[in-house]
């Protein structure tokens, strides 16, 4: 009997349990038709998510250079099984090159066959499906599923007869690794093997053998691995999460961020500003920030983009806008600039000039949003610098994003924009950023609740669980999903619901104890190894867009808790030691925060760390105070006034200080009246011991380090308030995974400032005999003249300097310390 090949649309999907139910998605077609000796037709099921994390990587056989070879990977049940069906999970986690986009379907056996058997040997085999005789179809993320009536079996075996080339790209031949002429690899290559039996995956957890020439049994138990908890398929889709906004029961701000009312009078953060001011002017004219706009309009036609143009503004079409925005419109809320007002200005008229009927306003056409990152990265970017232009004056900016939301919200790709683009988590702040601002709906959050809620995820972040962070199971561990952790707990701000609020807690703490090197850089990234606690000297990690990320996400928590001090520490470290440290004059941003040898050459393009770099430093005055109901915190020692409403009171606060250089801070107070309010004084938690705070010449209290120092009274014109911060050396020995033999490293900070030894990658200091390295400090002595630099007693030639302070120089965050002979 002749049988035919076609593809038949199956409606499941795989939960965490390893069970199938119903409402999967509608994937495309493979084929239909086609004739071919199979014994068993066989249906495409749902589409495969993305698995670059190393604990759900895919099996992959040796490599070899001759596709005609045999191998196989088999797996014991345990006992014999009736067989329903077997699941075939394509590998979906490499990248094109040169493409931001997986590579779906690579190592897919070209030819193969599925069996079952009683016997490990297979003498006696039940055949499930046999490909053997023609090359099947690349069948790139969808997931195949094949059945025979009446097999049963304790083993599953596939066999692979001819490989499919793992280095040629399958949508048009040319060799991943180089030119027509390479010749390309082939194995076998599968990200999971499913065995349903009574509805349910039997295999999971199974033994698995591979043939013992061409198979990876080192890595083999991949095929049997546990699904992941929260699916394995792209679509994405809860509508059953959604729940009613009469049930929300919204979180509240114990503090705010000023918006407004806020200048710097000299310091560090003025200085940084001014860069960031010529950096924003000097890098795009208006019309290179909007061209991408005018070539979705038809306004401009044939442009063709080189070098970095290609990824950084056509791929990511609208970022560049963004980016402007992000730094530009930040820095006008504090900062009088026409001509960056100007601009700014100028780039909203012309995005709402491109705006089309229905409110779409994106750079890239409808039909192009799950092109490369745009889905996610880009569409934040964007919504990220029109909330700051509306939050800077611009009237336009806020409802035309308004608009867009109201189209974006109802998309019937939406069930798609969580897994099926790349990095598609970071889109999630997007809508709740929206959702949180003056013109919010609750369709912000509910978009949110069902295409983007994982709550296995969730749940494994509220308890601390380490593999949530670096073994992320959906697309590429990477410092950006600090967003996600952003967008969920504005999603507990909206609805209240406590999970939200456990598991971003949860994912700070995991950050902070096991992903920060000295200094705070945040030292996990995508496409690199990251386990916890390796913080690699040798590996470029600690992007300045991930510290901004970073900052942003603290900020939430110490408005939610401005009495915590942690959240003041981490937002401090960095912005001095990651934020500025990152800022090359007004040339540009380096992209990471190299911890020895050379920093990067600072770039002047659209890139990543660059867009959160100039939004990190535009926004630097509102982390220095927060306003309370009843009053005020400081946080941040910048000279800097600022000025608020006390119950209808207008007051002022002048804030006079050069730190970090000098540790002495004196407040002035101005009011019309008389007026009551609670000023909390925040006395670091790297303080060496306890800050006495006096008021108008006399003691008024002493805090603790690692508290708030709350004075409270009536206060009038004139009052002063007087404090030096206790700042020391700090020295801390380096655990991460670059150890030297026989030697320990060590990091050296001055209260907040992260210190680096310079002259050499390969400092070596030495201390007094019978002292620990923490005896560094009696040996570190001030250089004259020269604010924050350190001579080094006994080791000549050697000196500290802030690490922001670095720019051409080798260096060491992490110098060789050790006693004398």
């Amino acid at each position: 009997m002749s049988l035919t090949r076609r593809a038949f649309l199956v409606n499941t999907t795989y939960t965490g349990a390893g069970l199938l139910v119903a409402g999967a998605a509608k994937p495309a077609m493979l084929w239909a038709d086609a004739p071919a000796p199979s014994l068993a037709p066989y249906l495409t099921g749902m589409r495969m998510a993305a698995t670059p994390a190393t604990a759900y990587r895919a099996y992959r056989s040796k490599v070899v250079s001759n596709p005609e070879v045999t191998t196989w990977v088999q797996v014991d049940l345990g006992r014999s099984f009736p067989i329903e069906a077997v699941h075939l999970f394509p590998a979906s986690e490499r990248m094109f090159p040169g493409r931001d986009q997986y590579y779906a379907g690579e190592g897919f056996p070209l030819r193969f066959r599925i069996e079952a058997s009683d016997d490990a040997s297979f003498a006696i085999p039940m055949t499930i499906a046999d490909f053997t005789h023609s090359d099947f179809p690349d069948p790139k993320d969808n997931i195949t599923q094949y059945s025979q009536h009446g097999v049963s079996g304790r083993y599953v075996r596939l066999t692979a007869t001819r490989l499919r080339a793992v280095s040629v790209r399958p949508d048009d031949g040319v060799p991943m690794g180089g030119d027509l002429k390479d010749s390309p690899d082939f194995t076998l290559t599968l990200a999971k093997m499913a065995v349903l039996s009574g509805g349910k995956d039997v295999a999971v957890g199974c033994k698995v053998a591979a043939d013992p020439e061409h198979g990876n049994a080192e890595h083999a138990g991949q095929i049997t691995r546990p699904p992941r908890e929260d699916g394995e398929g792209i679509h994405y889709d809860r509508p059953h999460a959604v729940t009613n906004p009469s049930t929300w029961k919204a979180a509240k701000y114990q503090a705010v961020a000023p918006r407004s009312g806020v200048t710097l009078d000299g310091g560090l953060f003025q200085t940084a500003m001014e860069n960031n001011i010529e950096y924003l002017l000097t890098s795009y004219s208006t019309d290179d920030l909007l061209r991408q706009f005018y070539e979705r309009a038809g306004k401009i036609r044939n442009f063709k983009p080189v070098g970095s143009q290609i990824f950084w503004e056509e791929d990511l079409a609208g970022s560049n806008a963004g980016r402007f925005l992000m730094g530009a419109a930040n820095t006008i809320r504090w900062i009088d600039h026409p001509e960056l007002r100007r601009r700014v200005n100028v780039v909203v008229d012309g995005i709402e000039e491109c705006r089309q009927p229905n409110g779409y306003i994106m750079a890239y056409p409808e039909n192009a949003i799950f092109y490369s990152e745009r889905a996610a990265y880009t569409r934040a970017w964007l919504t990220h610098g029109l909330l700051e232009a509306a939050y800077a004056g611009n009237e336009k900016a806020l409802p035309m994003l308004r608009g867009y939301y109201d189209w974006f919200n109802q998309q019937s790709f939406l069930p798609e924009m969580l897994r099926g683009v790349i990095q598609g988590g970071q889109g999630m702040v997007a809508n709740t950023r929206m959702g949180t601002s003056p013109l919010g709906k609750p369709e912000d959050a509910h978009v949110i609740q069902r295409y983007y809620r994982e709550d296995a995820w969730l749940r494994g972040l509220a308890k601390r669980e380490k593999e949530q962070v670096w073994q992320y199971p959906y697309d590429r561990p990477h410092c950006y999903l600090l967003t996600d952790f952003e967008a969920y707990l504005d999603m507990y701000l909206i609805t209240g619901d406590p999970l939200y609020y456990d598991a971003v807690l949860g994912a700070w703490e995991l950050y902070r104890a096991h992903w920060q090197q000295a200094g705070g850089s945040i030292s996990i990234i995508e496409f690199e190894e990251n386990p916890p606690d390796s913080n690699s000297l040798t590996n470029k990690l600690g992007e300045l867009c991930g510290s901004s990320f970073w900052v942003f996400l603290s900020q939430r928590f110490q408005l939610l808790h401005p009495d915590d001090e942690r959240f003041a520490t981490q937002i401090e470290k960095s912005i001095y030691n990651v934020g500025m440290a990152n800022q090359d004059g007004a040339k540009g941003f380096r992209y990471h925060t190299i911890m020895q040898g050379k920093k990067e050459k600072a770039t002047h393009e659209n890139t990543c760390c660059e867009g959160q770099g100039t939004r990190l430093l535009g926004s630097l005055p509102e982390h220095i105070f927060s306003i309370a109901p009843d009053g005020l915190y400081i946080h941040l020692y910048e000279a800097a006034t600022i000025r608020w409403q006390q119950d209808g009171q207008p007051m002022e606060l002048a804030v006079k200080t050069h730190f970090p250089y000098d540790s002495a801070v004196r407040c002035t107070v101005k009011t019309g009246n008389p007026t009551e309010a609670n000023f909390r004084i925040r006395v670091p938690s790297w303080a060496a011991g306890e800050m006495k705070v006096s008021v108008n010449g006399k003691p008024a209290g002493a805090g603790e380090p690692g508290t708030y120092l709350s004075l409270k009274r009536k206060w009038s014109t004139g009052d002063i308030i007087e404090f030096t911060l206790p700042t020391t050396i700090r020295v801390k020995r380096y655990t991460g995974a670059d150890q030297l033999p026989g030697k320990s490293r060590y990091s050296v900070e001055y209260g907040p400032i992260l210190l680096a030894a310079v002259g050499s990658s390969q400092v070596g200091l030495s201390v007094d005999e019978g002292h620990g390295a923490e005896h560094l400090a009696n040996h570190m002595e001030k250089i004259e003249n020269s604010p924050l630099h350190f001579a080094v007693r006994g080791n000549a030639d050697q000196k500290f300097i802030p690490y922001w302070q670095v720019s051409e120089e080798e260096f060491t965050c992490y110098p060789v310390i050790s006693s004398f002979a």
